[in-house]
């Protein structure tokens, strides 16, 4: 069964709301892709610490669950209120099969989860590694991948505007039956062609 927001989920999603659609000028496309319910992964490159609220925000008020370094959670300040926020731990660095034992829990349980199959934040001059997590996930729950392109979220000192384009579902069901590193490591260059062709189509104008 799905999860029921709480009073303060609900709250902070109202204030979401008038901080990134006021504030930082949010607009989304593609929501039509977005299953109205039952989980998914909603895979996305990744600017900003701050990137899971502008990417969940069109699913609001369905609790979304995401990822977060372990070293957050454990602090006493911050933990519990990105807890409060559908955050759950992952320790980075190690293959933490606990936290993926986590995430395919919480899809099956009917939540959307958030997934950033960069593993960490874009940065120049850092390489960047696609993690198979997201694929790996979405077929072991046996559900839909929905890849997004998100703009502006690394550049908040600016107030610059932010942008989400959600995709359509990422195609699996050939890959069951594969080995399965083949298979994940396939879903992974679909799900990050995807992913781009959607940041080239906001960098276009479209969506925005």
């Amino acid at each position: 069964m799905a999860s029921k927001p709480t009073p303060f989920y609900l709250l902070m999603g109202s204030l979401s709301h008038l901080v990134l659609r006021g504030g930082f000028r949010l607009k989304t496309s593609g929501n039509e892709n977005l299953p109205k319910e039952g989980g998914f992964v909603l895979a996305s490159n990744h600017l900003s610490n701050l990137d899971p609220w502008p990417l969940a925000l069109a699913v609001w008020p369905r609790v979304v669950r995401f990822m977060a370094k372990a070293e957050a959670i454990d602090s006493p300040l911050l933990g519990p209120f990105i807890s409060a926020q559908g955050a759950f731990p992952v320790r980075r660095g190690e293959r933490d099969s606990g936290a993926l034992e986590m995430a395919v829990r919480i899809l099956r349980n009917g939540d959307p989860l958030v997934m950033f199959p960069e593993g960490t934040r874009r940065k120049p001059g850092r390489p960047i590694k696609h993690h198979t997590g997201a694929v790996r996930v979405a077929m072991e729950a046996g559900v839909p991948l929905i890849p997004a392109g998100l703009a502006g979220t690394d550049r908040l000192s600016r107030f610059a505007a932010q942008t989400v384009r959600y995709g359509p579902p990422v195609p699996l069901d050939d890959l069951v039956g594969l080995p399965p590193r083949e298979a994940a490591q396939e879903g992974t260059e679909r799900l990050m062609k995807a992913i781009h062709g959607l940041e080239a189509e906001l960098a276009a104008g479209l969506g925005r």
